[in-house]
This record gives structure tokens, sequence and C-alpha cells, in this order.
């Protein structure tokens, strides 16, 4: 039984304020495998006058001393990658497929930021003026528990390099992962008050610093519903905001794709972090006129993918990271049925023989576009065929959403396929490919979010310009 009663204020661990327990559970098993005491607004409170009072000096180091305090972030990371590693096995059930990658992550995102740090001018001069990129000051850092560690380390990178400092509120779900990687910050050696973390519920720990006057910058990574408290609470005294939001992403496939290489990677985009994902590809776009090929392969695909325990190493899908996101999933398959789509594989209840969350994997065909199951973001392992009749109804069909973070395109023409991108209003549209750039800006469009993070952008988004005047070039 694992029992986390610390939070990480002022570089040190402390017993929080807040007196509540919260269960934690391994998804595969849905049995209690821990405890973790949460922080409480007292908590929060105390983190940001911390985090305020580190500020100025933080904020004045030069950025070589970032860069080594990053690259110390990374070699510490990177030494507790095996124990972070099982804990994302046990805590949140992820497969063994996918999980060297989540473990992997939260350090080289702080790697990457060094890079991106390095090349970085902090001082241009635009015309007659002398433009100085300066941090904007406390950032809080608001995490969700489909990649806790990555996005962890993914805003704190981007805050660090920036000279600004954090009050981070990691998910109660994921409150292993936080303890391992609040551990190796720590040894990292940071300076007192530099970063802190204060795991809580979000309308106790994410509403207080999404409201503190203190607060200068806001990042949040989660449900759009979610997003819009945050950025209403942060309205009153203009914070800067980041909000990486839902997603409905379309898989485009266009007519002359090859789907011996477009099924499976449909299929996967769809299916990766066992659907809890805001890029998944839960819309797959097929040609009418190749509609029932597309639709016998794409079962036979789905209805081979293997479900099961996260350790198996065939293992594609783990379960849900909650009851309560399993009955969600489970809602929205019923609803799919109730609304007339026909379904090709999965459906309700659990694969025969396993006792935790999972979910069947997902196929449904006949889905129109004003359907549910195409309207809203599910986060399981359902994935809907919408047909089309020629290139344009499907770039049409592709942008009728309210969201806008990822597309696929898959054609084996990739000027074709790169002509069809130009029009897709999302973020980032991946031809041909699942592959992730970490230089390169990741954010949405319309309600999937404001603002980018990774690379440059997600350096600038905690900095402010500032224009000096009246200066002689140097």
């Amino acid at each position: 039984m694992h029992i986390i009663d610390k939070v990480y204020i002022d570089g040190a661990f402390v017993t929080p304020h807040g007196t509540d327990w919260f269960d934690l559970h391994n998804p595969a098993t849905a049995r209690v495998i821990g405890r973790v005491r949460l922080a409480d607004a007292e908590d929060a409170r105390v983190a940001i006058a911390a985090a305020k009072v580190a500020f100025p000096a933080f904020s004045r180091t030069s950025k070589i001393e970032r860069i080594a305090l990053l690259r110390r972030m990374h070699d510490a990371l990177k030494a507790r990658r095996d124990d972070l590693l099982e804990a994302i096995i046990e805590e949140y059930g992820a497969p063994t497929a996918r999980v060297a990658f989540m473990a992997d992550h939260p350090a080289n995102v702080l790697l990457d930021a060094a890079c991106v740090l390095e090349q970085y001018d902090f001082v241009r001069r635009i015309g007659t003026a002398e433009v100085v990129m300066e941090p904007l000051g406390v950032a809080g850092l608001i995490t969700p528990w489909n990649s806790n560690a990555g996005f962890i380390c993914g805003k704190l990178a981007a805050a660090i390099a920036a000279g600004c400092t954090a009050v981070i509120k990691p998910s109660e779900m994921s409150a292993m992962q936080t303890q391992i990687v609040t551990e190796a910050l720590h040894d990292a050696g940071l300076p007192n008050g530099v970063f802190n973390i204060v795991t809580g519920r979000g309308e106790v720990v994410g509403a207080e610093i999404s409201s503190h006057p203190d607060v200068a910058k806001i990042s949040f990574t989660g449900s759009t519903a979610v997003g819009k408290a945050i950025l209403r609470a942060g309205a009153e005294t203009m914070k800067r905001v980041t909000l990486e939001l839902g997603g409905k992403s379309p898989s485009v496939i266009l007519d002359d794709a090859d789907f011996t290489q477009a099924i499976p990677l449909a299929v996967g985009v769809g299916f990766g972090n066992s659907g809890q994902a805001c890029i998944a590809g839960t819309r797959i776009l097929v040609p009418r006129s190749r509609l029932a090929e597309f639709e016998a392969l794409a079962k036979a695909a789905v209805e081979n993918v293997r479900v099961g325990d996260p350790r198996d190493p065939t293992t594609a899908v783990g379960p849900m990271v909650s009851q309560k996101q399993w009955d969600r999933v489970q809602r929205y398959i019923c609803i799919g049925i109730e609304e007339g789509a026909t379904l090709l594989a999965g459906g309700p209840g659990k694969p025969d023989g396993l006792a935790g969350w999972f979910v069947r994997p997902t196929l449904f065909t006949d889905v129109r576009n004003d359907m549910t199951i195409a309207r809203e973001e599910i986060f399981g392992p359902v994935l809907s065929i919408i047909a089309y009749a020629d290139e344009a109804e499907a770039i049409a069909i592709a942008n009728d959403t309210v969201y806008g973070l990822q597309a696929y395109v898959m054609s084996t023409d990739e000027d074709r396929a790169r002509r069809v991108a130009s029009r897709i209003v999302a973020g980032r549209v991946l031809i041909n490919t699942y592959a992730h750039e970490p230089m390169a800006p990741f954010g949405g469009f319309k309600q999937s979010g404001i603002g980018r993070e990774y690379g440059t952008f997600g350096l600038e988004a905690f900095l402010e310009p500032k224009s000096l005047l009246g200066l002689h070039a140097a």
C-alpha cells in the first residue's frame, strides 16, 4: 500500500494543511493500491507565496545557469526512469508498448527545453527599439492524469527556461508518478521556491491557483469545460493563459490511400494511449467509393487489437483510468447504438475474463457527423467511420467540429495530402505518420485551446516583450 502524505513547498516535503485523503487504484484490477493526502487552498496559497519570493532572484539568473539547471533536472529524471515506468503501469495501466515513451518523455522534454534555450535571444533590435523578453512571474501549471509526468516536466521546463517560478497542481489520480518526479526534481537541486507541487482537487487547489492575484500565468491541459472555467477565473487578474484542451481529431483517408498502411495507422492513432488521448483520431473519414473494402479490413484490424494486462507486451489497449471513465465510455457506446450507428466491432461491456476497467475496442460505421459519438470527446477506444463523397466533403466534415487540435491525412500522393492538410483547421496535421516533433508548436484551434507548447513557441508563452526606446544600437 502506497501512502503519500507530503506535498512539496519551498524546497521541502511538508505535511499538507489539507486533511482529505484520496484512494489510488490499479485500473487493471480495480483494487486500491494506495492513498494520497490532498492539499487544500491554504497549501496552494503557501506554495504561491514561496514561488513569489523566489521569483525576483530566479528571474535574474543567466541563460547559462538555467541551461545547466535543466540539464541537471534531465539527469535526475533519467535516473528515476525505471521507477517512473513501474508507477505508470501500476497506477495508470499504460500498456508496455506505450509506457516506454511515457517514462522517457519527462526527461526528454527537459533536455529539449535546454536546447531551445541555447539558441534563444532574449534581447533583439527591432527598428529603433531594443526589445527584451522578460519572464512573466509565478506560473500555475495544472496537469491531467493521462500523461502526468510528461505534462509536469514539459510545462515546468518551459517555465524554468523563461525564468519563471512555478506552482504545479497535478492530478490526484497520478500521485505515485508525481511523487517520483518530485523526488527527482528535488535531487536536481533547484533553488527553494522555484518549483512547488501541491496535489489536490481541481475545484479546490486548481481554483485557488487560477484566481490568485500573485499568479501571472496559467498553463493547463485537460478538458475544454475546465479550461473555460480557468479562463474565466484568470480574466479577473488578466492572467496570461495557455490551454491545451479537448479534441475530436479526424483521420482523413483519401481515395488513393494504401489501406494496408492506412488502416493500421488509423487504428493506431485512434487507440493510442488506450484511447485516452486528446489527439486520438476518433473520426475516420473514408471515401464512399471504397467504404465496404475499408469496413471489412478495419473490422478485422480492430478485432485483432489486444486488450488486457498492461504488462503483456502484446497488449495494445489497457484499462480506463477509473470507474468513472469506464462508465463514461460505456455511455457513449450505448448512445452510438441508440442513435443508429452500426457496430462493426466491440460494443458495451468488458472483454471476457478481465476484472479491471477494460473497454472492448469498438468500431462504428454508418456514423453521421452530427451524431453524439462524432461530436463529443469520448476519451476511450471508440472509433467512428464517416463516409464522404469527394475531397471537398472530406475537408468539410473534418472541419465541422468545435475542436481543432490535431488531424491526420493518409494518401499515397504527398502533394495532394499536403493540399488537403493545408485546408484542415487544426494545430497539427500529421501526414502518413504518428510522429511527434518536440521542437514544433503544439496546441489547438477553436475550442481545443489557446496558445502553444513546445519549442520556441512554448518558451515565449512564459515571456512578455518589453520595448526600450531611445538607446543607441550596440
